[in-house]
Parts: structure tokens; sequence; C-alpha cells
């Protein structure tokens, strides 16, 4: 292991730097973390969303726009495309309310849709409904 990743983990794991022992930001969450990765990758198109965001979050909105700025006002796009991408790819296979077609050989209803579970005393039994008697308690 090379000297400054031990130091990179020491910081990680305590959130003080060594060297001045003062504390320091460490990004533990997974959207702090992908935000962060994002800030890094700032010229890359398809992470102007997340850096919008983070500078927005963090009050430099300042850096936005201009001949200053480290982002274009209006996103490229190519992060509209990635976008468009990846809100598709979150509801791949989770959205069911769509008309089967039967011309393409589905059965009519919804594509998707699991029949009802069914409830009861005993789910899946012949007898799934108490007897009248037979109630449980004191």
């Amino acid at each position: 292991m090379h000297p400054t990743q031990d130091i990179a983990t020491c910081m990680y794991y305590t959130g003080i730097d060594p060297f001045t022992k003062k504390k320091v930001h460490v990004a533990k969450g997974l959207r702090n973390r992908k935000m962060q990765r994002a800030l890094m990758q700032f010229f890359k198109p398809e992470n102007h969303f997340t850096v919008r965001e983070a500078l927005i979050e963090a009050g430099r909105a300042d850096l936005i726009g201009g001949c200053e700025g480290l982002l274009p006002a209006n996103p490229p796009k190519e992060a509209i495309e990635a976008k468009r991408r990846q809100a598709n790819d979150a509801l791949r296979g989770d959205h069911y309310h769509t008309v089967a077609n039967p011309a393409k050989g589905e059965k009519p209803g919804e594509r998707g849709a699991e029949p009802p579970k069914t409830t009861g005393y005993r789910p899946g039994r012949k007898s799934q409904k108490r007897l009248p008697g037979k109630l449980k308690g004191p």
C-alpha cells in the first residue's frame, strides 16, 4: 500500500487530518459520495445535473453559467440524454399499468399484473375461514 492511501484511509475512518489534527468532512452517504465524485468530474456532460445540485446546495450558484462558471447555464444535449436514459432504466420492469397487445400474442389484461393473493385465516388451505364456534381467546 502506498503511504498516501494509508493517510486517506485514516482520514476517512477517523474524520481527522493526521497532520493538522483538525476535523475533516468525510462524505460517507451514497448521495454525498456521488455528488463529490461528480464535482471532481464536473467536465463530464452526464454529471451536469448532479454538479448543479451540489453547487446550489453548497451556496455556490455563482459558479453556474457565465464566463467564470464551472457549468454552462443550459445543460448540454448529452446531459439531457443521460438523465432520460437513467430515468427510463429506473422504471424498466417496474411499471405494469400498460395494456397488453393481443396482436403480439400477449394475453388481454394488464401486462405484469399478478393475480390477487388470497387472504384469510389459513391462506391456501381448503378451510380458509374460521368456524363460528371455534374462536380463540380467553
